[in-house]
C-alpha cells in the first residue's frame, strides 16, 4: 500500500499546544484513497525540522507529502501556493535561533510552488463548508522553511513525488491566551486535512479557477 507522509510541529513561541501536530495526530494509520497515512512531529527548529523531515521520507518512500502549521491570526485553512528561500525569524525558535535574511538553501532557487492540486483543494474545502483559500505567502519562519526545505528535496530525490504545506488556524483553546483571535475546532481541522489528502491523491492536476488576491 502507498504512503502518504503528514507532518505537523511541537509548540512554539511559549504555547504549549500546537493546533497543527493535534489535528496531524489523529491521522496517524488512517487509510485515505487507497493510502496509509504516516505522520511525523517535527521541531520548530531551523534545519533540524528538515533534517527529521528528510529521515522520514527516506523512511517512508511517500507517494505524497504534506506539511501543516500553524498560523495564528487566520481564521480558515490556508492551502499554501509558494515558498521562498529566504529564513527571516520575527522570533527565535525553539532552539534560540533567529536566522535574518539567511537563504533556506544556498545556490538554490529563489521560490518552489507546491505541487499539490492547490484551488481543487480549496474548492473541495469549501464544498464540504470548511472555510479555505489559497494563501500567496507562508510566512519567512519555520513553516516556509520546511515548505522550501520539501519542495528542494523532492525535487532533487524524488521528482514524482508531489508535495505542499497548509496552514491551520489556532484551537479555540488558544485564545484564552490570544484574545480575539480566529480558531477552528480540532475536528473540522481533522476533516479538513482528509479532503486535502484525499484530494491531491486523487486529481493529478488542478483546476482553472480563481485563487488570487488582489492585497
Amino acid at each position: 500500500m502507498k504512503n502518504v507522509l503528514v507532518t505537523g510541529f511541537e509548540p512554539f513561541g511559549g504555547e504549549t499546544i500546537n493546533s497543527s501536530w493535534e489535528a496531524v495526530r489523529p491521522l496517524q494509520g488512517c487509510q485515505i484513497a487507497g493510502a496509509n497515512i504516516e505522520v511525523c512531529l517535527l521541531p520548530c527548529v531551523f534545519d533540524t525540522s528538515l533534517e527529521h523531515l528528510y529521515a522520514a521520507i527516506e523512511r517512508l518512500k511517500p507517494e505524497l507529502v504534506i506539511s501543516v502549521g500553524e498560523a495564528g491570526g487566520r481564521s480558515n485553512i490556508s492551502v499554501e501556493r509558494v515558498a521562498i528561500n529566504i529564513n527571516d525569524a520575527r522570533i527565535p525558535d525553539n532552539a534560540g535561533k533567529q536566522p535574518i535574511d539567511i537563504p533556506v538553501i544556498t545556490d538554490s532557487p529563489m521560490a518552489y510552488f507546491s505541487t499539490l492540486p492547490i484551488k481543487k483543494i480549496v474548492n473541495e474545502l469549501n464544498k464540504a463548508r470548511i472555510p479555505a483559500t489559497v494563501s500567496q505567502t507562508a510566512g519567512t519562519f519555520v513553516c516556509n522553511h520546511v515548505m522550501y526545505g520539501l519542495l528542494h528535496y523532492l525535487s532533487q530525490h524524488f521528482p514524482a513525488v508531489r508535495g505542499g504545506f497548509i496552514h491551520v488556524p489556532y484551537l479555540p483553546e488558544q485564545t484564552t491566551i490570544h484574545s480575539n483571535m480566529p480558531s477552528m475546532a480540532v475536528e473540522t481541522i481533522i476533516a479538513a486535512l482528509k479532503i486535502v489528502i484525499e484530494s491531491a491523491l486523487l486529481n493529478g492536476k488542478d483546476i482553472a479557477v480563481a485563487g488570487g488576491a488582489t492585497n
